[in-house]
């Protein structure tokens, strides 16, 4: 027999102040809406209980949402704090931070310089967005020139390639697909 202890996940209900007070909606009247006690609500909001899937279904109802959508919510962290990644391509000085379903990368350099991909894509969206100076995106049919201000979006799996015009910065934003399949 097996003395492996099984830990439940901490789930942190004060979300549901959040929720309810975004919704100008006062501790009594989500009881109304919900069926739900206001001391039962009251205790989740101050994680001073767990709540049972019909009591998140009951309040979930009144703001939209499903049960799972306010464990989710209760359960993940609101935010994710990560440093930048520093590297040089090809004349390019790239700064990037990757979250799970987005990468972000900033981008300067001087004019006349190329890179082909400046990452490594999957079956990512791909947006670029000039904010200093002018940029040439080079697709296999097509090519844009693009100057501060403006901004492009393609599918990332082809092959592409930039160049600066002239001394540029820009922002670049892979962001994944949803499954196809």
């Amino acid at each position: 027999m097996s003395s492996e202890v099984i830990s439940m996940p901490s789930f942190d209900f004060s979300i549901l102040r959040e929720i309810r007070k975004r919704s100008g909606m006062t501790l009594n009247d989500l009881s109304e809406k919900s069926g739900v006690s206001l001391g039962g609500i009251s205790k989740l909001e101050r994680n001073q209980s767990q709540a049972e899937v019909n009591t998140l279904f009951k309040i979930g109802r009144v703001f939209g949402m499903r049960a799972t959508d306010i464990l989710t919510l209760a359960e993940a962290p609101l935010s994710s704090k990560k440093r930048s990644n520093e590297y040089y391509s090809d004349g390019f000085q790239l700064q990037s931070v990757r979250y799970a379903k987005a990468k972000c990368i900033m981008a300067s350099t001087k004019s006349g310089a190329r890179i082909s991909k400046p990452d490594v894509h999957h079956d990512d969206h791909e947006i670029c967005w000039v904010l200093k100076g002018a940029i040439r995106l080079i697709l296999p049919k097509e090519s844009h020139d693009l100057k501060a201000g403006e901004s492009i979006q393609f599918d990332a799996i082809q092959e592409h390639s930039y160049e600066a015009l002239k001394d540029s910065e820009m922002m670049i934003v892979h962001l994944l697909k949803d499954k196809r399949f």
